[in-house]
């Protein structure tokens, strides 16, 4: 996972460097993270450890299940692990294979997994939260089948470690961009072990988001995304990944949502991010982080680090997320065209107002100078009616709109001004 503001002691840019030491009996990953160099606020340091609680006994039949699926876990781990190193002494890897290597996973604008066509049928949908909230563990066991574990290969034999999002039935998967750069080839695994080969659908570094498929993959788990737009600070969320190593895959944790809008650094590029305070470490990158209704509202990215020594080597609790709202305009470009060509804009702000019988419309409330809305003759103070016949009542009407055009499609505003109805034909200008 990168490291917000991080810098490395070696020189150059900030970096995540993962090394794998490969002994004859079995692979170990080893994670070192360069992290940041500014002293944080003390406030936001990690406190001495208190006396954990002691915890509750639990029946024997939990126990035994619990088991049983770690077991499950092993196997498939063992396999997969086997399967990625099992060229011990392959000439083309460093020390004959004897030894791991360097990897930066974040360093590279372009990945090099082969293509797929553009499958413009294919859509992200967000939805409206669930009703009803579901306990911890029915989360897990909803989310558990849609998370895979990415395993990204270079040409030189260096392998990285991250986690993805199922988006449909037949592969479709998210993870971050940093997660597959660089990357030749790659592979995921599913909660069951089960392992395929990858292709990429498309590749957007400057939004850290991937879209890949598992090759012949068909009756998976998908998540189901909500809009994050709805998101509030304060509520429940969860997270499943693989920090640190393949040992500690499918780790499951949670905590609240601690911000929303953050705008962080990211390899030079300014983010927006939900902030969270669930644990997330390496290896996380590109996972869920879930809702108490068991949907995906955003795809974590990155963590808070602040020096490599002593026990303030990690900040714990500064976790953060792309959220779904915008991670949906990248992916969906990218399922249409086979890259983001863009955030599309109308080039005005909105503002939902209620009627006197108790309705509501939407007012344009400013115009961006030079932008699509001013070509096309909008005004402030007009009503937008419908886009393209579609009824407009509120904010959310006109936004979830959007997620289903791409920039450059001109869209049929109805307008109301001055109690005439017009047309206004934007053309969606572009936003990255």
């Amino acid at each position: 996972m990168t490291d917000e503001n991080s810098v490395t002691p070696l020189g150059g840019e900030g970096r995540e460097v993962i090394s794998w030491y490969v002994p004859p009996e079995r692979g170990t990953e080893v994670v070192c993270c360069y992290v940041q160099s500014e002293p944080l606020p003390r406030s936001v340091r990690p406190q001495p450890p208190q006396a954990a609680a002691p915890g509750k006994k639990k029946r024997g039949w939990v126990i035994f299940v619990a088991l049983a699926a770690v077991l499950a876990v092993v196997v498939g781990i063992t396999t997969l692990l086997v399967s990625v190193f099992s060229e011990e002494t392959d000439p083309g890897l460093p020390n004959g294979g004897n030894a791991g290597s360097i990897v930066d996973i974040s360093g590279s604008e372009h990945c090099f997994i082969p293509t797929l066509p553009a499958a413009p049928g294919l859509r992200m949908e967000l939805a409206a939260p669930r009703e009803t909230a579901l306990t911890p563990v029915e989360v897990y066991w909803e989310m558990g089948p849609a998370t895979v574990t990415v395993l990204a290969t270079d040409a030189a034999g260096n392998t990285s470690m991250g986690t993805g999002v199922l988006l449909t039935e037949d592969g479709y998967f998210i993870t971050n961009a940093h997660v597959v750069s660089g990357a030749v080839q790659g592979m995921i695994a599913l909660d069951s072990g089960q392992t395929y080969e990858i292709r990429l659908a498309g590749y957007a570094p400057e939004q850290d988001i991937a879209v890949l498929k598992a090759v012949n993959a068909e009756g998976l788990t998908p998540a189901e995304f909500c809009d994050s737009d709805y998101c509030s600070v304060g509520e429940t969320v969860y997270a499943i990944g693989n920090p640190l190593n393949l040992n500690l895959r499918g780790t499951f944790t949670n905590g609240i949502i601690s911000g929303l809008e953050r705008q962080m650094m990211l390899d030079g590029k300014t983010l927006t991010m939900l902030q969270t305070n669930a644990a997330v470490n390496n290896g996380n990158s590109g996972g869920p982080l879930i809702n108490e209704y068991g949907q995906v509202i955003g795809i974590i990215t990155m963590k808070m680090s602040q020096n490599s020594s002593g026990a303030e080597a990690v900040v714990e609790g500064l976790g953060f997320a792309l959220p779904t709202s915008q991670v949906a305009y990248v992916v969906n470009d990218i399922l249409a065209f086979g890259e983001f060509r863009g955030i599309p804009t109308f080039g005005f702000t909105i503002v939902t107002e209620q009627a006197e019988d108790g309705s509501t419309y939407v007012t344009v409330r400013s115009v961006e100078e030079g932008q699509a809305a001013e070509a096309a003759g909008v005004l402030a103070g007009d009503v937008v009616l419908a886009a393209d016949g579609q009824p407009i009542r509120d904010n959310w009407d006109l936004l979830d709109y959007r997620r289903t055009i791409h920039a450059g499609d001109t869209v049929d505003l109805t307008i109301l001004r001055d109690g005439q109805e017009m047309h206004c034909f934007v053309t969606l200008t572009a936003t990255k």
